[in-house]
């Protein structure tokens, strides 16, 4: 097959990143395939690039992808990447392109859907620590909290990554702030479920979870942690069992919640496991060494 490839101008550029794309034509002009790179723009993260590739069903086994692949590597050689991630569902035949042509698994996520109307109250009672105390609220984080609040997203930083050196992801209170600026203004609901040392008024550890704007459908799981100081203690199950009623109480319309956790993050399985989350489908975040390939 005739394939013509042809670089495009993406419009979806955020503040720390950008993409590059391509897209496959026929001999005919008719699209059979795309691809997507998305670049970050931190230096810590600047060794990694994230790749969207899809080729029309009927389009496959006629060297679209492999085309696109070979421009994608290209340009991230000349971009100064290193690796490039790229997630499949397990037994796909999307894994099984990229597996054949030299990608890896770096690490598998669990993803995972909890039905509201099925959530037993019982495991929403949960022991609490008198050492602690919740705070929640919507959209940007108050400010009296701001600060407190992003020195907690500290508690990602030992998150499981498998075989991927993600490099150190700061945060400061102008950045926290405008994450939650963005989803605003797109329309969606943050909601953020924090605990509270009572000894120092810092927060420990936190949840956060983004409604669509409707109210309907499923909310989606943007992050969960504990400082390593305050681990053992239940708060990650206390906190997101608080979001769980707090979000029925609010959003009454809402259908479910959706989570991913890497595979070997085993207390956070046991949390979400325990609260009804139930397993939909096994996603490998497969990498590419680019000077290898």
């Amino acid at each position: 097959m005739s394939i013509t490839l042809t670089p495009l101008t993406d419009p979806d550029f955020r503040p720390f990143s950008r993409r590059i794309a391509w897209l496959a034509a026929d001999a005919d002009g008719n699209p059979v395939g795309s691809a997507f790179l998305r670049l970050n723009s931190r230096e810590s993260h600047g060794h990694l690039a994230e790749l969207e590739l899809n080729v029309h069903p009927a389009e496959r086994r006629h060297g679209v992808g492999s085309r696109l692949l070979d421009a994608v590597v290209a340009a991230a050689r000349a971009h100064e990447v290193r690796n490039i991630l790229a997630d499949a569902p397990d037994d796909s035949p999307a894994y099984h392109f990229l597996t054949a042509r030299g990608f890896t698994i770096g690490l598998t996520l669990i993803y995972a859907r909890l039905r509201l109307a099925d959530v037993d109250d019982a495991v929403l009672i949960v022991p609490q620590d008198p050492g602690y105390r919740l705070q929640s609220w919507a959209g940007v984080v108050p400010d009296e909290l701001a600060q407190t609040f992003t020195d907690a997203r500290s508690g990602m930083d030992d998150a499981p990554s498998g075989d991927i050196t993600y490099g150190a992801d700061t945060w400061d209170v102008e950045r926290t702030r405008h994450a939650a600026r963005v989803i605003e203004q797109r329309g969606d609901h943050l909601l953020t479920v924090a605990a509270v040392d009572r000894a120092t008024g810092t927060i420990v550890g936190f949840t956060e979870l983004v409604v669509p704007g409707n109210g309907k459908g499923d909310a989606q799981h943007y992050g969960t942690a504990v400082l390593p100081a305050h681990r053992g203690r239940g708060l990650g199950l206390w906190m997101k069992a608080e979001q769980i009623r707090s979000v029925r109480t609010h959003f009454p319309d809402l259908d479910g919640l959706l989570t991913d956790t890497v595979s070997t993050n085993v207390p956070m399985q046991r949390v979400n496991d325990h609260l009804g989350y139930q397993p939909t489908e096994t996603i490998h975040r497969c990498t590419l060494d680019v000077c290898t390939y």
